[in-house]
This record gives C-alpha cells, sequence and structure tokens, in this order.
C-alpha cells in the first residue's frame, strides 16, 4: 500500500452530514480524513458486527440532539444515539471518528486501510466467497421486503423529525 493509498476523502463543498437510524442525532463534517475499518473486539462489539467502520470527521459539529458516551476503555469513549442505539462516533482524544455507516452517503468513506488485523476473525477473508440469496428466488422474501414501510431517518437532513403522526 502506498502513502497515496491512505489519503484522506477529499472535502465536500457543502460538508457532510449523517446521523443515527431514527433522527435523533445529526452532524456534519467539514471533511473525512483516513477511513478504516477495526478488528479490535471492542469495535465488533460496540457495532455488533464483525469489524468497526471509521473515517476521522474534521470539523464535526452536531445539529441535531447529541450522543451518548460509554467509556469502552480507560482510553476511548463511544458515542451512540440514546434512542435508537445507533453507534455514532469513536473519541479517543484526538480527531473524532465517526461510523462510516451513519454518513447519508457511506461511499464517501472507502476503508483504506484494516487496523488491528490480530483480532480478525478467522471466517472475514472468506465473506465474499458465501453465495448471494436474490430475492427474487423466494416469493416469501420478496413479498416481506415488498411490504416493509420504513421508519429510519432518510438520508439527507430534514428540519423536524419525526413527520407529524408518527
Amino acid at each position: 500500500m502506498t502513502p497515496t493509498d491512505l489519503s484522506p476523502t477529499p472535502p465536500q463543498a457543502e460538508g457532510l452530514s449523517g446521523g443515527c437510524q431514527c433522527g435523533a442525532v445529526r452532524y456534519r463534517a467539514g471533511s473525512l480524513g483516513r477511513a478504516s475499518i477495526c478488528h479490535c473486539r471492542m469495535c465488533q462489539k460496540a457495532f455488533g458486527a464483525f469489524f468497526g467502520p471509521l473515517v476521522t470527521a474534521h470539523d464535526l459539529v452536531w445539529t441535531r440532539g447529541h450522543p451518548k458516551h460509554f467509556a469502552s476503555s480507560n482510553k476511548v469513549r463511544r458515542g451512540f444515539c440514546a434512542d435508537c442505539g445507533t453507534p455514532l462516533t469513536y473519541d479517543w482524544g484526538g480527531d473524532v471518528e465517526i461510523a462510516i455507516g451513519s454518513l447519508d452517503d457511506p461511499e464517501l468513506a472507502a476503508p483504506v486501510i484494516q487496523v488491528n488485523p490480530a483480532d480478525r476473525l478467522s471466517f472475514f477473508a472468506r465473506l465474499h466467497e458465501l453465495p448471494v440469496r436474490e430475492p427474487s428466488h423466494n416469493a416469501g422474501v420478496a413479498a416481506f421486503m415488498a411490504g416493509i414501510e420504513s421508519r429510519q431517518h432518510p438520508d439527507h437532513d430534514t428540519e423536524t423529525w419525526p413527520p407529524e403522526g408518527r
């Protein structure tokens, strides 16, 4: 991997927005730094996943609500939405990192490095080999998916949330 492979995400003209699943906490960042996936056990537990996808957020401001924090160690605190539980931040005392999936456009933060490989789960490298179940292969799954009405906050800023009547 060359140093250019680790270059930060270019700044966006209007900043970058994101937030939690329910919309109670929203943020804006002026630019993004290095995007990574962390394999440490604490990230696995904090995200409830095989790894923690994080990107440095420069000039981070909270535009609606604020995350609640949990000190996952003596050196790190993790921010999350107290209403819906969405993981939002990793704060180690330097530049805060945000959960890539909480960005309104996570495609803007493609990971460029994996960290803490000693804790990587043994099956991680083979996940791309798993078969893919297409909804069209099972009428029950297709019907279930077609009937889903999302109550998730949309992937853009809103003046108010939730909408009236919810």
